[in-house]
């Protein structure tokens, strides 16, 4: 099977949606099935190699952030002819949503990947908490154009699974993302004896005073983390604010921000005078998983997160975690039948004085019960399973994805997508046409 995956505002720095795309393309590979990526880029070129498949970049225009976009669509569609794809999968909702209807035409399977809620994104890049009613019409009316264009609709959580559902998309199919296990992992020296934390919640005295807390025990500060995009959407400076809270309430807790975006000055002016410590962004996922597995607590303030794949990753790092509620991230550290064990993770308001009680009341479960919480939550989210689910859904079968995914799953192990042995065809047969 020729599988074609098309992404705007992909790029190195791009996180989740980057790494969810690359992942799921080399399942494909490690599959047995063709793998074709078109992505915009600063100029027109094509790559191939066993790991990757056929990487073709799409000359796009400069947005915001350091991405890049493709406004003229019609120069994918002649790539699309030229690879006559068996199926196309779009992980965007804008320009390259025209592939859907031109897939469908040409009785080729169309697969939208949902990878956010345009009205959660609407509203934190306008910067307006309630969309008025004329802009949530205007968000409605396209979102039931874009999902009317494709034979299969994917979601990752039961919050993206939502709007998908409003705008009267029938074939919804539910795919958690995954996390490479062998990669994210407990670091031997993040578990030593229970890390400074309380044994008990504290008693609330009112709002303005904050909890009547203890002071810190001497073993140290908790290490506070977090792990995202420094944009509007993501809600980095509740993180902030949430140590302001604590430090003002006697807790001795610092915060290490791992992550680059927009908000980056603003941040470091909100974070003058805490023990706030900047990292940048770390594209080596070895590295990030070192740093991840000596926190004590993360941190993921952002209530539009669809899915929340830095999350999965802090969980299988034997890190809790807390969540805004009411977004996919809360949703991985539910205790509901199913979810996550006790001390993996709590969802509270995405305040930052919401964020703050969190950190106390999940410090009030031993550091090993947390850790051991949060990697059995994340084992239930291998790669293998979501590249079978796609997989599934690309040959057709989506109705019968869930059943599939065993056998599937066996197929495309995480060491096999890390691999990608398949090789591919000569690129220089491709006629891009760009």
């Amino acid at each position: 099977m020729r599988i074609v995956q098309l992404a705007n505002m992909y790029h190195a720095r791009s996180g989740g949606l980057r790494t969810v795309v690359d992942t799921l393309g080399r399942g494909y590979i490690a599959a047995g099935h063709e793998r074709f990526l078109i992505v915009p880029g600063a100029k027109p070129s094509i790559a191939a190699d066993e790991r990757n498949g056929t990487v073709i970049t799409v000359p796009g225009t400069p947005v915001s952030g350091g991405y890049r976009m493709i406004f003229r669509p019609e120069r994918v569609l002649r790539i699309l002819a030229s690879l006559a794809p068996d199926s196309v999968e779009v992980s965007d909702k804008a320009t390259l949503v025209v592939a859907g209807p031109w897939a469908r035409e040409r009785g080729v399977r169309a697969v939208l990947f949902s990878h956010e809620r345009l009205d959660s994104m609407v509203a934190n890049r306008t910067g307006i908490r309630t969309l008025p009613r004329s802009m949530e019409r205007a968000v409605g009316r396209w979102s039931r154009k874009v999902v009317a264009g494709f034979d299969d609709h994917v979601a990752t959580s039961a919050y993206g699974e939502r709007e998908l559902t409003e705008a009267g998309a029938t074939a919804i199919r539910r795919v958690p993302l995954g996390v490479d296990l062998n990669v994210f992992r407990p670091h031997p020296r993040a578990l030593p004896a229970p890390p400074p934390g309380l044994t008990t919640l504290p008693r609330i005295k009112g709002a303005e005073a904050g909890p009547g807390l203890a002071p810190t025990p001497a073993a140290g500060p908790i290490r506070l983390v977090y792990s995202g995009r420094l944009s509007t959407e993501k809600n980095p400076h509740t993180a902030v604010e949430a140590l302001r809270a604590l430090r003002q309430w006697g807790i001795d807790a610092t915060l290490d921000v791992y992550g680059s975006g927009p908000q980056f000055a603003s941040l470091t002016r909100r974070a003058d005078g805490l023990p706030v410590t900047f990292h940048g962004h770390i594209a080596d996922r070895a590295r990030l998983a070192a740093k991840l597995s000596h926190a004590d607590l993360v941190l993921a303030p952002a209530a539009c997160e669809t899915f929340g794949l830095s999350v999965l990753e802090a969980l299988a790092c034997g890190v809790a975690v807390v969540a805004a509620a009411g977004s996919g991230a809360a949703e991985l550290v539910s205790p509901e039948p199913g979810g996550a064990m006790p001390g993996a993770g709590l969802a509270v308001e995405a305040s930052a004085d919401g964020i703050a009680l969190g950190v106390i009341e999940l410090l009030a479960h031993p550091a090993r019960e947390r850790a051991t919480a949060a990697r059995a939550r994340a084992t239930q989210f291998p790669w293998s399973a979501s590249v079978g689910r796609m997989l599934a859904i690309h040959s057709g079968e989506g109705h019968r994805c869930d059943d599939l995914v065993s056998a599937l799953g066996g197929v495309a192990s995480p060491a096999a997508v890390e691999a990608g042995p398949v090789p591919v065809e000569d690129h220089r047969k491709i006629d891009i046409n760009i």
